[in-house]
């Protein structure tokens, strides 16, 4: 390593050490450098080469805003109602920004990116848990599955045998290709996880217990784009009527083979009504997204070809295959992954950017107590259900369950739960008391991280605190300052007339200045006025909010447009460009003073405002250092300010 690079480092770690440091207290309280630095860092742009003297005079702002926020808290202003609302309404806003994984879409993305790049054939077995009915049967049939498969039996056999999916006796349970995004998230994650020639584990869903076996893979073979015409065979047809589609498909595809257009033709006989509209384009295909046997025949297609029709359970589709859009390779490509991206956000896996919260609770705080879950089950039915209590009878409404840090959660929270979430989604039956338990326990992770965000979030504890920090400062600064130096008006003749020469009027002119939204408005108002002077306040107010006016008198430094030799009466300035935000500006003279005068008070009232402000800040300053002792280590604001 060289030796700039290894200083470059150890230069790093001092920084970082530093701003682990107290670098000033006041009182008996301290501030660490790293929250000096961050505020520092957002309120400063300074060249690196001025970072030591900007830190040094910083500093002795920032105390001093510590000191008046830490008054305003001694004074309890963070329990004003209107503080307290502030704050509660930013936590509103802003909250549901936090309670999501950050890195979760950018994981997400990443991961389906890579399930992209391949398809999996799969077969399945499915072994339903009717509600209502006694779950103990399901999983009879489920140990006797998985005792067969155990012993080398043959998977397809054992799902034709076995399996409750509809489509077993004509697939054998074989569900064909799948690639990302085909199935539910919690089935694509078991299927990618599964071996080549593996079953996985019996997978426990809200409809039954499912194990998926991996037959194969293969290179994805991305998306196909198609044309459409479909001649449906409506259900229950009888066979007159069957014959009767099958010679109109016919007739279609000897016209379009004999070369009619599929578009106009989709147009006028496709009972596919979303792709007619389309001139018979079908949104592109991707794997698993069909019948088995229509997949099959348009990936062995070839560009540009039409096929003769093919009767599905849908009736007779008659096909003309664009091309294939292949998958994307490159894991570099940021279309790509935006693209992931916002499917993510659609799809189901993003209810898994949950997770983080509930590990992030448990490994923070969670306990759960002992006690006996065919208890609780017993005096569940009890409260519920009016049934005997039997075991019940060793656990009471106050028994505690599991705690979340200090708040302990009881059997009466999960009687209440229980009663509201019972139901299955569809009011068909009732859930199982365990999954009901995961969920209930979930739930009160949920909203426990949830209220006490600022104990497991850095970002948003800073944010609220700033806020928070903002207000109090506003609000004590109001009341110790700015309302005083309002009110106090005898102070403020006093301070006039103590100090009258500082309070004069350099070269000066009484004036309009005009505002405008842009360049052209403000030269097309300039022309306007130049035109008609004395018209200038319904020409501005014609222009609505794209223009401000405001008239006063100004010292020629405050004027737009004015050059050094002074404005004359009546001119009209040439119009200014605010570089920063392409505002516009420009002035109308209406009367000049051009030598230097005595302010009146009213004058120079908010001139003189502004300095007894500064003198009774200065004053409560002195007050604040009394009270709050500032003492700062110069060690490490020696190494910061490096």
């Amino acid at each position: 390593m060289k030796k700039n690079g290894l200083v470059a480092i150890i230069i790093c770690f001092l920084t970082l050490s530093a701003s682990s440091q107290t670098l000033f207290t006041y009182g008996k309280y301290k501030t660490d450098a790293s929250e000096f630095l961050r505020a520092f860092n957002k309120n400063n742009q300074q060249p690196a080469a001025n970072r030591g003297s900007a830190i040094r005079e910083y500093l002795d702002l920032y105390i001093n805003s510590r000191l008046k926020i830490r008054q305003a808290y001694d004074k309890g202003y963070d329990t004003l109602p209107q503080i307290k609302a502030e704050v509660d309404n930013l936590r509103s806003q802003i909250v549901e920004n936090y309670m999501s994984d950050p890195r979760a879409n950018e994981r997400l993305a990443k991961e389906a990116f890579q399930r992209s790049l391949k398809d999996i054939h799969v077969a399945h077995i499915f072994i339903a848990e009717e509600p209502g009915t006694d779950t103990a049967l399901a999983r009879r049939k489920l140990n006797e599955v998985e005792k067969r498969l155990a012993k080398g039996e043959d998977f397809q056999a054992v799902a034709q045998e076995f399996s409750n999916d509809p489509s077993v006796h004509e697939n054998k349970g074989d569900i064909n290709y799948i690639t990302v995004f085909t199935l539910p998230y919690e089935f694509e994650s078991i299927i990618y996880n599964t071996p080549v020639g593996k079953y996985s584990k019996p997978y426990h869903s809200k409809a039954g217990f499912h194990i998926f076996k991996n037959l194969g893979e293969r290179k994805a073979l991305g998306k196909a784009k198609i044309q459409q015409i479909l001649i449906a065979i409506p259900p229950n047809a009888n066979e007159v009527i069957k014959r009767s589609q099958a010679r109109l498909a016919d007739s279609i595809y000897q016209r379009l083979a004999a070369g009619d257009n599929i578009a106009t033709l989709a147009t006028s006989y496709s009972n596919d009504v979303v792709s007619a509209a389309a001139g018979g384009n079908v949104p592109d295909i991707s794997v698993g997204q069909f019948e088995p046997a229509f997949e099959k025949l348009i990936w062995s297609m070839k560009d540009n070809t039409l096929n003769k029709p093919y009767l599905s359970s849908n009736g007779y589709h008659i096909i003309r295959k664009i091309g294939i859009t292949p998958v994307v390779t490159d894991p570099n490509n940021k279309t790509n992954l935006e693209n992931l991206k916002q499917r993510v956000l659609l799809d189901d896996r993003w209810k898994t950017a949950r997770d983080f919260i509930y590990e992030n609770v448990k490994r923070n705080g969670f306990q759960k107590y002992a006690y006996s879950d065919a208890a609780l089950w017993a005096l569940t039915d009890s409260l519920l259900d009016l049934k005997p209590a039997g075991a019940g009878r060793s656990m009471k409404q106050e028994s505690p369950l599991f705690k979340l840090k200090d708040s302990v959660f009881k059997v009466s929270d999960w009687i209440n739960y229980a009663q509201m979430n019972r139901y299955r989604s569809d009011r068909n039956g009732l859930k199982p008391y365990p999954g009901l338990m995961d969920e209930f326990v979930k739930s009160t992770m949920y909203q426990y991280y949830h209220d006490h965000l600022e104990d497991y979030n850095e970002e948003f504890r800073n944010q609220m605190n700033e806020f928070r920090d903002g207000n109090l400062f506003f609000e004590i600064m109001q009341q110790e300052v700015w309302n005083k130096a309002q009110a106090d008006s005898l102070a403020l003749v006093a301070l006039y007339e103590k100090n009258a020469r500082n309070y004069t009027w350099k070269p000066s002119s009484e004036a309009v200045i005009f505002f405008c939204s842009d360049e052209n408005i403000a030269k097309s108002l300039s022309d306007q006025i130049k035109k008609n002077p004395g018209g200038w306040k319904k020409l501005s107010e014609a222009m609505g909010e794209k223009v401000l006016a405001d008239s006063g008198r100004y010292e020629w430094s405050q004027l737009p447009g004015v050059g050094k030799n002074g404005p004359k009466s009546g001119d009209i300035t040439p119009v200014t460009v605010n570089s920063a935000d392409n505002t516009a500006s420009f002035s109308y003279i209406m009367k000049v003073y051009p030598q230097a005068e005595q302010r009146s008070f009213n004058d120079a009232k908010g001139l003189v405002m502004n300095d007894y402000q500064t003198i009774l800040e200065e004053e409560w300053i002195k007050e604040l250092r009394k009270k709050y002792p500032v003492t700062v280590d110069q060690k490490v604001l020696n190494q910061i300010a490096k």
